[in-house]
């Protein structure tokens, strides 16, 4: 009997063991659905946490247009030079034209006159005087054709140098295309993920962490320095601090660009990235300063945060990738980023990595 029974509670366990099977497999299931995203949504990021995140998008968006800008001034700088060495390869290529028909033409006369043996030329001339002038006169031709045959190999050596100097300068304005290009993809990506984000947020959201856009472009410069109901100081006191006219100017142009948008690799009139902002206010003080944050750090004297006047550069984070212009009391206009128009805003805002007073 108990032999008959055994076989009843393997059964009976098998049954629990199927069941328990189940169980698991149906847990196993869910988890797995919550593993690859298709059984529940992601938790909401909160307010605070998008303007994080977005924060973290467009500061990796300026590190990358930094570098934009920079490539695209060393390619400019490539094309001006490539166009150059093709202007003077077509100046040297037209002047050995000309120096070839001249050769060609010397060869014709030579060729028609039959290279006759000079005494029998003499014994056939009928004045003998005016030959012996003429073979003088040929034999300093003689050596001008040998030197206007060097005269064109060296055209051609120069001419061939241009054309390999100008393959290196086109290779060269190729690689910085191609960096343009990646670092384009970089900041449209960073930029399109922001917008993602800030999609997500209410407009009241938006506009209680400052993410609002900024609003208005031009239409806000005046009266308000890019803020919602912030009036922006008169820019006299500034400029009246300023260490030379120059500085003066430049604050003085800032203060007139509040409120333009910010685009990135915009140098003006009418829309900036920060340090196009720069470069155009010194440029209307008549000062030229180089594109990019990196190279504009070095344009002029360091000077401390306690030593700072209107007119200087501040820069911002480790990578010195933000730059604006110091207008005094701790404030600085500048470009921010896609969220918000050029304004002014407290240095403070932004990791402080150096100044510098152009001079």
């Amino acid at each position: 009997m108990a032999a008959h029974r055994k076989p009843g509670r393997r059964a009976s366990l098998g049954g629990s063991t199927a069941r328990t099977a189940f169980t698991i497999a149906l847990a196993g299931a869910a988890t797995a659905t919550a593993f690859d995203g298709t059984g529940h949504a992601e938790p909401r990021l909160t307010p605070a946490q998008v303007k994080a995140k977005v924060d973290r998008l467009y500061q990796e968006a300026e590190t990358a247009t930094q570098k934009y800008d920079g490539a695209k001034e060393k390619a400019q700088a490539a094309e001006r030079r490539l166009s150059t060495l093709r202007d003077e390869a077509a100046r040297k290529t037209e002047k050995l034209n000309s120096a070839r028909e001249a050769l060609g033409s010397i060869a014709a006369a030579q060729y028609r006159g039959g290279g006759l043996d000079p005494a029998l030329q003499l014994v056939l001339s009928s004045d003998p005087d005016r030959y012996l002038d003429g073979a003088e006169f040929v034999d300093r031709v003689g050596t001008r054709q040998a030197a206007a045959v060097a005269g064109v190999r060296e055209q051609l050596r120069e001419i061939q140098q241009l054309r390999g100097t100008a393959r290196v300068e086109l290779t060269s304005l190729k690689a910085r295309q191609a960096e343009l290009a990646r670092q384009k993809k970089t900041i449209t990506g960073k930029l399109d993920a922001a917008r993602r984000l800030l999609s997500g947020l209410s407009s009241e959201e938006r506009a209680r962490l400052g993410l609002d856009g900024g609003g208005t472009g031009r239409a806000s410069r005046s009266g308000t320095d890019g803020r919602v109901g912030l009036q922006a100081p008169a820019p006299a006191p500034a400029t009246a601090q300023a260490p030379d006219s120059r500085a003066a100017a430049a604050v003085q142009y800032a203060y007139s660009k509040l409120g333009s948008p910010y685009v990135w690799g915009a140098t003006g009139p009418d829309a900036f990235d920060c340090s196009g902002l720069v470069q155009s206010a010194y440029r209307s003080a008549g000062v030229s300063l180089p594109r990019t944050t990196y190279a504009q750090i070095d344009a002029g004297r360091r000077v401390s945060r306690s030593e700072l006047l209107p007119g200087d550069l501040v820069f911002f984070y480790s990578g010195i990738s933000h730059v604006g212009i110091y207008i005094g009391n701790g404030q600085m206009i500048h470009a921010p980023n896609p969220s918000a128009p050029v304004r002014i805003a407290p240095i403070d805002e932004m990791p402080f990595a150096g100044a510098t007073r152009v001079v």
